[in-house]
């Protein structure tokens, strides 16, 4: 499917603009006295992430503190996924709880924002049913966010800003990140695929590039700032610079950043079997900071729900490109998203991604029950199946996968591998391989964000257990 649209950059005279709306709005709440507070909570995918970054990076420089308190904070961000009818009734029954803070704290700016935003009809539905909410915008208008709190904190009247759009590219937004190990590099947005049951192009717009020079540009800073493990993010990041011509496409992209002096990972997501190819896998191979793991979306084993689905690949073309993909790296880690009870599918049809599942044999699955998405092609589809047998067809799934998943962790005990030391949970310091594979070890604390070698020691369906050597 060919797309057309019109690419907006946002100039540096814009941005300059949002810098003095910042500065405003920190001179207005230096005027308070103790500094306010502010929380973002977060809803689906890294990309929702990445903003969310962003958005504390501009509540930092407005003056704003963080805080984990809905009930202390002056500024509650929440910013919102549109993917599944789950994730949107959770944000739904979140926001309709605050009115007991905003009753509490009246002065309290409540703001909604992300993709479920963008989606026909929502904005709509909170101005009416939520009118405690002040600020509603589009992941297009982001990059305007200072200007929108500005006018909020001098009492103006509440902002709706949905417009449909097809997306920008805005460069130079400070970022405020929760780790100072592991970062999120976007490198592209929006989405031109359709798949017939994804809302992502009709809310987050086409796609859209950022320039190589910006890419690489942030990929140093992040290595210089001390950061181990990157994950260079797009809806389909094998696409990346095909709307700027001249530019380097992914692979060449990736090999850019692998040539960055220093010690760390680069991992990505997400790609499309459809681009996916050879040149990526001779890519990574050849890349030494590039870690082993690809994920690598399927979705069905069948060809006829692959193409009620619009995925545009089939099932023999996808198995090809995992035994490609194995051959250039043998200890490659593979992981895969699967919708069960797609619109229309059969038991036969399911019985053949389990089929699948079994051939590949990957290392880990995100399973999904088909969520119906209101303007997408797949809501109108016939839906015969009752939700009693896709969740017995979603639960033998999960049985398959877990007894792969346990047999692949066994077989890692008594392997050393190189980690980085991420995270701790309880007890246990948490480690990630070049695969992505959860480590949990004892030690000390100090080790946090270094890379170390571990034996492993034990195992289960979810995680690896080691011992630092």
């Amino acid at each position: 499917m060919k797309v057309s649209y019109t690419r907006r950059e946002i100039s540096k005279d814009e941005l300059m603009l949002q810098e003095r709306f910042m500065a405003e709005a920190a001179e207005l709440n230096a005027a308070r006295g103790a500094p306010p507070l502010a929380l973002v909570d977060t809803y689906g995918c890294q990309q929702n992430e990445a903003d969310s970054e962003k958005l504390r990076g501009m509540l930092k420089k407005m003056g704003y503190e963080m805080t984990a308190s809905e009930q202390e904070a002056d500024v509650i961000v929440i910013n919102t996924c549109a993917v599944r009818e789950h994730a949107e009734q959770r944000v739904l029954g979140n926001v309709g709880a605050l009115t007991h803070t905003k009753k509490a704290k009246p002065s309290q700016i409540i703001c909604l924002c992300g993709c479920m935003m963008q989606e026909a009809g929502m904005a709509e539905k909170i101005k009416n049913s939520y009118r405690h909410v002040s600020l509603v915008f589009g992941p297009h208008e982001l990059w305007r966010f200072p200007e929108f709190l500005l006018k909020l904190l001098r009492g103006g009247k509440r902002i709706f800003e949905t417009s449909p759009s097809d997306g920008c590219v805005t460069e130079g937004l400070p970022s405020a990140r929760d780790s100072s190990v592991k970062a999120w590099l976007p490198i592209m947005y929006g989405c031109n695929n359709f798949c017939s049951y994804c809302v992502v192009p009709y809310v987050r717009g086409r796609e859209r590039s950022r320039r190589a020079e910006d890419v690489l540009r942030e990929a140093r800073a992040l290595v210089e700032a001390g950061y181990k493990d990157i994950t260079l993010l797009g809806q389909n990041v094998n696409s990346y610079g095909k709307d700027l011509p001249g530019e380097p496409d992914f692979s060449d992209l990736l090999a850019e950043i692998n040539r960055i002096p220093g010690d760390f990972l680069i991992r990505f997501m997400t790609s499309h079997p459809k681009d996916a190819g050879e040149k990526l896998f001779s890519t990574m191979a050849k890349c030494e900071k590039c870690a082993r793991h690809i994920h690598l979306p399927f979705q069905s084993g069948s060809n006829r729900v692959l193409s009620a689905m619009n995925r545009r690949y089939t099932r023999e073309s996808y198995l090809e490109l995992t035994d490609m993909a194995r051959g250039y790296m043998p200890d490659l880690v593979l992981t895969s998203d699967v919708i069960v009870g797609f619109p229309g599918e059969t038991e036969a049809e399911f019985e053949e991604t389990l089929s699948l599942v079994e051939r590949v044999r990957f290392d880990a699955l995100f399973t999904f029950i088909f969520s119906p998405r209101r303007g997408t092609p797949a809501a109108s589809m016939p839906d015969p199946v009752s939700r009693e047998e896709k969740q017995r067809w979603f639960d033998r799934l999960i049985a398959l996968q877990n007894a792969v998943s346990e047999e692949k962790h066994a077989a890692y005990v008594g392997s050393v591998h190189r980690v980085l030391i991420d995270g701790e949970d309880g007890e246990y310091l948490t480690a990630r391989t070049s695969g992505g594979r959860l480590v949990r070890v004892l030690g000390s604390r100090a080790l946090y964000g270094s890379f170390q070698r571990v034996r492993v020691t034990g195992s289960n369906t979810w995680a690896l257990y080691g011992e630092l050597l």
